[in-house]
């Protein structure tokens, strides 16, 4: 497998090579022909000085043997750090200078190509050893030296530039490179301390990206495990995408392991549930089963598992109600209905057990329908469980309380009853699954603990909320609907 941190670093190397490449050879092209084309103009420019101050000696009639001749031509050779040699028209060099000394060669020639060259085209460039006269290959500039003579043709004056010499300046062509070595060798220098230090930012950068990654994928594997306490920390003040990867894992870890926390509660639940109603069945038939109970008690005893088989069916129900409510294929049907039509006719329903706890009965309801969306039979089952919740832990001759009340494209739906305060702590619990308080499971014998998460759920699927109170006895369970 290719490491992140290998395959980051290569394509961040190899990215900063290719750019420092594609640079270093536009510097490299472009300074080498700017330092060449420079010598080259610089050698013909002396070359035509010298041809200018040769013609003008020749013109004020002075020979060319003349002691400012051949300083002046000393001087341009040293100036051009070069060779200059005078030649005559058929290339014999009468004079040279190379700016330190100079020689006035006997039968020494330029090559005739060179010299046919220069008549021609009036002007010479190229690499040459002059024809053997030194002993390397020089990079070699000429000019003609022309003197203008007066001539008369058909009645008119004409000036015609007659050739009586030539000039060559010959360099050597390291002199001609020295400065753009010069360059190329700051600019390789300064490229080689830019790349290491890239090459050492890249690697910092890469490990420090893939650093976190790699605890991560080790915390995720550990807590695939089973090790759910796992976190990922040292990371809490970076403000960057490995933060926020670390504070989302986190936050993934910390609802997982308070998933994994109400299952074990649910199945210790669910384990408490079903053996308080099995081990009373299973103990009350073994006793008429083996005589222990007398004959004359039977009937009270088998009456006793008839209630707890039923409360194991209701519990059965209820489980399979919840199941059904958190399936994937659970999808709400979105129905327009009246809220207070369903309060009243479950308020019905549960006349016989409003009427046994002696309960009077306080609705505060609109005189017109109030229409929401959602699901009929879902609400009425939320209707129907706030309300039996309420009537089961109201005080005998106490008020049951109900309220519609439309407001903000919400219909805020209430139910209230008296009796014992809940306790704050024991609020934010009420809609956990198999949540009773211990008084409700000594005196609550029919409730199985889901009514009220099986109102949270089907208030979730509808996209609303349910809030519940507790003060000085008078508990309020409080949800909402939209309007229609």
């Amino acid at each position: 497998m290719k490491s992140l941190y290998r395959r980051q670093f290569v394509i961040m190397a190899g990215m900063i090579l290719i750019s420092f490449a594609l640079l270093g050879a536009a510097f490299i092209t472009l300074s080498y022909q700017y330092t060449v084309r420079e010598k080259r103009q610089s050698m013909s420019h002396i070359a035509a000085n010298v041809a200018d101050y040769t013609a003008t000696i020749f013109t004020s009639e002075l020979i060319a043997r003349d002691q400012y001749f051949p300083r002046y031509v000393t001087s341009m050779a040293q100036a051009a750090d070069a060779y200059v040699m005078i030649c005559t028209t058929n290339g014999q060099i009468f004079y040279s200078s190379d700016g330190q000394h100079s020689y006035t060669p006997a039968d020494y020639y330029a090559p005739e190509a060179m010299v046919q060259q220069l008549l021609e085209t009036g002007s010479y460039e190229g690499v040459s050893n002059m024809g053997g006269l030194f002993s390397e290959r020089l990079f070699v500039a000429g000019t003609v030296v022309t003197l203008n003579t007066l001539e008369f043709q058909t009645g008119q004056a004409v000036i015609t530039p007659r050739p009586i010499g030539l000039v060559f300046v010959a360099a050597e062509t390291s002199s001609m490179t020295e400065l753009w070595r010069a360059f190329a060798s700051i600019f390789f220098f300064a490229a080689v301390v830019v790349l290491c230090i890239a090459f050492i930012t890249s690697s910092v950068t890469s490990h420090r990206q893939t650093k976190p990654l790699k605890e991560i994928a080790e915390a995720a594997r550990k807590f695939g495990h089973g090790e759910l306490k796992v976190r990922v920390s040292g990371y809490e003040s970076r403000r960057d995408e490995v933060g926020e990867l670390a504070e989302a894992f986190n936050t993934m870890a910390d609802s997982l392991a308070q998933s994994e926390a109400r299952r074990s509660e649910f199945i210790a639940n669910v384990s408490h549930e079903l053996k308080t109603p099995m081990t009373t069945i299973a103990g009350f038939a073994d006793g008429i089963l083996d005589g222990t109970i007398p004959r004359e008690q039977e009937r009270k005893y088998l009456q006793t598992i008839s209630s707890e088989t039923r409360r194991l069916s209701r519990l059965v129900r209820r489980m399979l109600d919840l199941s059904r409510l958190q399936s994937s294929e659970n999808i709400t049907a979105q129905e327009q209905f009246d809220i207070s039509e369903i309060m009243l006719r479950v308020l019905v329903s549960l006349e016989n057990k409003i009427n046994g706890r002696h309960l009077d009965v306080d609705t505060e309801l609109p005189e017109t329908p109030v229409l929401v969306w959602g699901d009929p039979d879902a609400i009425t089952q939320v209707c129907y469980n706030l309300l039996d919740n309420a009537i089961k832990f109201s005080t005998e001759g106490t008020t049951l309380g109900i309220r519609v009340t439309p407001r903000g494209g919400k219909a805020y739906v209430l139910v209230r009853n008296t009796g014992e305060t809940i306790p704050p702590e024991e609020l934010t619990l009420l809609f956990d699954r198999f949540h009773k308080t211990d008084r409700s499971r000594s005196e609550d014998r029919e409730g199985v603990g889901l009514g009220l998460y099986i109102v949270k759920t089907i208030l979730g699927s509808h996209r609303e909320n349910i809030t519940v109170t507790s003060a000085d006895g008078v508990t309020e369970f409080t949800f909402t609907l939209t309007l229609a």
